[in-house]
Parts: structure tokens; sequence; C-alpha cells
């Protein structure tokens, strides 16, 4: 995501359909995680959605672009386990009223959980009745405390 290597996502979904499929075959709608406006403006581009995309021309399902970040929030490289949950409360929000049961959140990595639990429990607050995670990677790194 930091070298703008987006020629990765269609190989990157193409690895994770059949997961999706398997484990995940009563999900309703992908949910990439969003960035803020101006992370995205200087990014150009989320890797999240990109990878969505490629996901939901396999599978069909709808992306869901209800979900925004509702504050910006610092960037989360190292930042302790700690310090991320406090950097992601309060970050997320859903416009309206959530237009799927059963969403399936889409980042790139996965790291302490912070965003995806932060994400998942305002999907939950807005109607969502269960919600999963999907990942490229999860990344193994030893976090400060």
């Amino acid at each position: 995501k930091f070298k703008r290597q987006l020629m990765y996502a269609p190989a990157f979904a193409t690895i994770l359909v059949p997961t999706l499929h398997e484990i995940f075959p009563h999900v309703d709608a992908l949910v990439p995680v969003p960035l803020h406006r101006l992370r995205h403006a200087t990014r150009g581009f989320n890797q999240a959605i990109e990878i969505s995309r490629e996901l939901a021309s396999h599978t069909g399902l709808p992306i869901n672009h209800q979900t925004r970040r509702a504050r910006r929030t610092t960037t989360q490289s190292g930042l302790s386990a700690s310090k991320r949950r406090k950097n992601l409360r309060q970050a997320f929000a859903v416009n309206g009223a959530l237009d799927a049961k059963y969403p399936l959140i889409i980042d790139d990595v996965i790291t302490t959980g912070s965003t995806c639990d932060y994400l998942a429990a305002a999907l939950l607050a807005a109607g969502a009745k269960s919600v999963d995670v999907l990942t490229v990677a999860r990344a193994s790194i030893k976090l400060l405390r």
C-alpha cells in the first residue's frame, strides 16, 4: 500500500476467494476498511477498496460504502497495541441504516485487530447481525505495551 503496488489486488483476490466461499458463505456485502478522506487523497487509493473490487468481481457480492472514518487518526504503524486502540476510538461511523446484515470487513493486513474491532462495533451498532473479517495477511510483530 505504501508503494502503490495496485497490480497485486487481483492476485490477492484470487487467493482469498476460496476462503471467502468456504468460511464465509453467509456474507451479504464486502466492507472495505475506510481511509480518512485526507489520507485517501494523499495516498491516491484505498488498498482495501482495491481488494474488495476484485473480490466483488469474482463473487458477485456488493461493496458496501456506508462506512467512513469519522475522524482523522494517526497512522497505526509503530504504535503499541494500547495506543492503536486509543487511536481508533470513535474513528468509524456508518451512514444511515446498514444495508447488509452479514458484512465482511476487507483489509490488507491485520496487526492487533483494533481497526477491525472498532469498525465491526460500528457495523453492529448500525444493525449488522454479525460481522466477519477477511485480510490478505496477519502481521506478526512484537508490540511495545
